[in-house]
């Protein structure tokens, strides 16, 4: 007989917490019409305060990667609200929301998209074309210093290993200063031993004082992160960790 996995939700109480750097109050996301339906998400409220570092978990269809997309100001959710640092993000125009997005959220990505006919450089240079001013080149090098990736900035990404990639990628999440990063299975592409070396790189940017929130299959990497909230048929059935169960 196959065991029965309890899917009871998790119920949030905000005391205190209205103040939070980003709240979802009872989001949830539908896909399809009737009767063809996928809800994704449902009915997930979740407080997160400046400067956590927090893992999500689940397993594949649990709702993960749309939780990371209404958080990224790419998903509007079929209801509920989302506040970032104090903005109803999904109040504002789409123009709006997309400045919003640039100038606070970095993403990485499982998938790096790098271009492959860019530098490093140039690859991390990309999300500041929209900024005036002549300190582009200055701060993509700066970037790419901080991922360790310093001197290397003339390479093509067929010319870094795998690792190295990803730090590229991270370094272009980071370029424009952003509160808060979200990276999508960060490690899902990489070998243990480089996946240790992207967390710890993760748990850096952390402790100096962004907001970091990862997507992640990986117990090493979920281990690494202050608090796990945890997803089961776009439920959440834990919001745990140093801060307790809510």
């Amino acid at each position: 007989m196959r065991p029965q996995i309890q899917r009871t939700s998790v119920t949030v109480h905000w005391e205190g917490r209205e103040t939070a750097f980003i709240l979802l109050d009872k989001v949830s996301k539908v896909f399809g019409r009737p009767p063809e339906v996928v809800r994704a998400l449902n009915d997930v409220s979740l407080a997160i305060e400046r400067g956590e570092f927090v893992a999500v978990t689940g397993p594949s269809g649990s709702g993960k990667t749309t939780l990371l997309s209404i958080l990224g100001g790419m998903t509007e959710p079929t209801q509920g609200r989302v506040t970032i640092n104090g903005t109803d993000l999904y109040r504002l125009p789409a123009d709006s929301r997309a400045d919003f997005r640039a100038q606070n959220i970095g993403f990485v990505f499982q998938q790096l998209h790098l271009l492959p006919y860019l530098t490093a450089l140039e690859n991390v240079m990309l999300p500041l074309v929209i900024i005036s001013g002549g300190s582009k080149r200055e701060r993509a090098l700066a970037a790419l210093a901080r991922v360790g990736l310093g001197g290397k900035e003339r390479r093509l990404p067929g010319e870094l290993s795998v690792g190295e990639q990803a730090r590229v990628g991270i370094a272009r999440a980071l370029v424009r200063e952003p509160s808060l990063i979200l990276a999508d299975e960060p490690t899902g592409n990489l070998d243990s031993q480089t996946g240790g070396e992207i967390v710890e790189l993760l748990s850096f940017i952390h402790r100096r004082g962004h907001t970091v929130i990862i997507v992640t299959h990986s117990p090493a990497a979920a281990s690494a992160a202050e608090r796990t909230i945890s997803l089961l048929d776009g439920r959440m059935i834990r919001y745990g960790g140093s801060a307790g169960v809510l």
